[in-house]
């Protein structure tokens, strides 16, 4: 089972000259293989004109990753397989990307085609952002009202994301923590606080940890 990966923060598209051929990085995150297949359908439909639409996608469905990659009718192995290549090393999911050819009338030959391709794909990811993701829980934090600054600062100095509050007889926090931010949550709370806290794991669940520059 994947415990981290990396997705990107947002869709977005970049564009390389090579030889006057244009290529055109599109990435879009998505959710799922079905997901991944119906953009793909949607690109084709922008593009209709274009010669090539060269794509990889890797998904995590059921804990597992999906993979796939595509050519589409440049030579075996210049186009899909270095587009997915890239994702592999960069321990990317949840990302499909579809690099469009128009061509320019020069030939690029194979290793040509391998460095056009990786090219507009690493330009499309140095220009996103990417979001780390880290297997963990969505947690519910319930506390007096006289803890909950304490509560707050804590999981603010350890960047553990709040994703709602609810104020009735005690004050709820519903957060998300990593395997290693429940651990610290337990254990190094003051004790005043400890005694007071009611903490109950509510799913278990990817959550974003941080952005990486």
């Amino acid at each position: 089972m994947i415990e981290n990966f990396k997705t990107i923060k947002h869709d977005s598209c970049e564009e390389i000259v090579e030889k006057k051929s244009r290529f055109i990085a599109n990435l879009i995150y998505v959710e799922n293989e079905e997901d991944a297949l119906n953009n793909i359908k949607e690109i084709k439909k922008k593009y209709y004109d274009a010669r090539h639409n060269c794509f990889a996608y890797r998904v995590l469905e059921n804990k597992n990753i999906i993979q796939r990659s595509s050519d589409d009718g440049e030579p075996s192995g210049t186009a899909g397989s270095p587009i997915l290549n890239i994702l592999e090393k960069n321990n990317i999911v949840n990302v499909l990307v579809v690099v469009t050819r128009y061509f320019g009338g020069i030939l690029l030959g194979t290793g040509g085609l391998v460095k056009a391709y990786s090219e507009a794909t690493i330009k499309g990811i140095e220009n996103n952002e990417l979001i780390e993701k880290e297997y963990g829980y969505e947690v519910k934090i319930s506390v007096p009202y006289t803890s909950m600054q304490k509560i707050e600062y804590f999981l603010k100095i350890n960047k553990i994301s709040i994703i709602n509050k609810e104020f009735l007889e005690k004050v709820t926090i519903f957060a998300d923590l990593t395997y290693q931010d429940y651990e610290k949550i337990t254990k190094e709370l003051p004790k005043n606080v400890i005694r007071n806290l009611e903490i109950k794991i509510e799913k278990e669940k990817f959550i974003s940890k941080k952005i990486v520059e």
